[in-house]
């Protein structure tokens, strides 16, 4: 299994999660380890007319992404990285194919990525690899001076996001989770309408990660290797709340007014990957030595400062239609969706819901306005997150999300795990910010820059 204690350096304090103390409020909270330097709540990038980015990973995703960058105006690619030559190969040929300079090409030994982030000429380091890997590409693009963004999940253990969140603070240098989610049209449309009043005082909200990854979970060509089928044999917790939490926490303003104070979380049993191994799998396949873990759904209950509550779920492991929930409910209606629906007072009434769509010409993001129709995956969400990302950094703008968000919508992968194996005991929610929760400022919410 995977260790949630010290991996060197972070307090004891920080180093494992928490159950409850006792008290009627909830989980005893340790106090956070010391800081390191200045709060990053708030601090905008340096402002530069390009942004030069390395890519760290070229698989299905980094390879899908990389698409995206090449599309922005005012980004350039100039290094990749991947273990594989063929993916590093074809890579640096779309970046050609583009009419950008060819990038420079890492492939040889495990350690290729840290001289990408050695490199002069990269601003923004995208890290698109196995999970186990986020945190030690992270850290190291950091230590070099390196803004970085990575996907989901941005590290495994508490230890690994304390020390994110210290690296970025001390290197004075952005750590991203970089969740596509928030920037979906829903997400954001319903984002604009909580900021407004609509669905009045917020009470609680909920997000997942419903989809049916079984096949590509054993398939021998998806991924490379069977790296993410391996930690079903390691975690019980929810691996992947980010796509959720990201969206919700958004809604409900935490570490923007509001935080997650504690979490307790429950699972079934893990069944799903090993009746699909019986029915699909030949009986000398590797992953017949495999044994799962993995709870097939996890429901883990949140809940905020304000006294707010949060559900997150996650399941890949059973049949069902895709979906990430998405919902959101306040004293005057509430929001959900696949399907997308909504009742609110006083526009709705009778108990029917009415049509999400109505509120799209005055609450669309302005992202979605001058991007109708945004080109990549994932309903255009990905190229809206990229062009953000990097037209932020080309202004000197603050970040719409940072490592303080990254640790919080990343915390229940070691915490959830911790609350099973308790019989669902409450666990503390650590304070990333270190009490900066507490003042408001924008987000994904902010508004249009004025383009220079």
């Amino acid at each position: 299994g995977l260790g949630l204690a010290a991996l060197g350096g972070a307090p004891a304090a920080a180093a494992a999660p928490r159950p409850a103390g006792g008290t009627a409020a909830g989980p005893a909270e340790p106090a956070p380890p010391p800081r390191q330097g200045a709060t990053m709540a708030g601090v905008p990038f340096e402002r530069r007319s390009t942004v030069r980015v390395g890519i760290v990973g070229l698989g299905n995703r980094g390879d899908s992404m990389i698409d995206l960058f090449l599309a922005v105006p005012g980004t350039r690619v100039t290094a990749v990285c991947d273990p594989v030559r063929e993916k590093a190969a074809r890579a640096a040929a779309k970046v050609v194919a583009a009419g950008q300079p060819a990038p420079a090409v890492y492939t040889h030994g495990d350690g290729a990525y840290a001289r990408l982030c050695e490199r002069g000429d990269v601003d923004l380091v995208y890290v698109a690899t196995p999970w186990e890997l986020h945190f030690e590409m992270a850290r190291t693009a950091l230590l070099n001076g390196k803004h970085v963004g990575v996907e989901c999940p941005v590290a495994m253990t508490l230890d690994e996001l304390w020390a994110l969140v210290d690296l970025s603070e001390r290197t004075r240098r952005h750590c991203m989770q970089l969740e596509n989610c928030c920037y979906g049209r829903n997400e954001t449309r319903v984002l604009r309408m909580a900021h407004a009043g609509k669905f009045g005082e917020l009470l609680h909200a909920a997000g997942a990660y419903h989809h049916d990854l079984r096949e590509l979970l054993f398939s021998p060509t998806y991924y490379e290797g069977p790296w993410r089928r391996l930690w079903h044999t390691r975690l019980r917790g929810d691996l992947y709340p980010n796509h959720g939490f990201g969206p919700v926490a958004n809604y409900l303003d935490v570490n923007r007014g509001d935080r997650v104070v504690g979490i307790s979380s429950f699972g079934t049993p893990a069944l799903g990957l090993a009746e699909y191994r019986a029915a699909h799998m030949p009986p000398d396949h590797p992953s017949r030595k495999e044994s799962y873990v993995g709870s097939d759904r996890t429901v883990s209950m949140l809940r905020t400062a304000k006294g707010r509550v949060i559900r997150l779920e996650h399941d890949v492991s059973t049949p069902h239609p895709y979906s990430r929930v998405n919902s959101l409910g306040g004293t005057r209606g509430v929001f959900e969706d696949y399907p997308a629906r909504v009742y609110v007072e006083p526009d709705h009434k009778d108990h029917q819901w009415g049509d999400f769509s109505v509120y799209a010409e005055e609450f669309d993001h302005w992202l979605w306005r001058e991007h109708a129709d945004p080109p990549g995956g994932h309903g255009g969400m990905d190229y809206l997150m990229v062009y953000r990302l990097t037209q932020v950094m080309r202004l000197g703008l603050v970040p719409d999300f940072d490592v303080y968000d990254a640790a919080t919508w990343t915390a229940p992968v070691p915490l959830s795990h911790a609350s099973i194996r308790a019989q669902g005991a409450p666990m503390a929610f650590p304070d990333f910010t270190r009490g900066e929760w507490r003042r408001p400022r924008p987000g994904v919410d902010s508004e249009r820059p004025a383009e220079a």
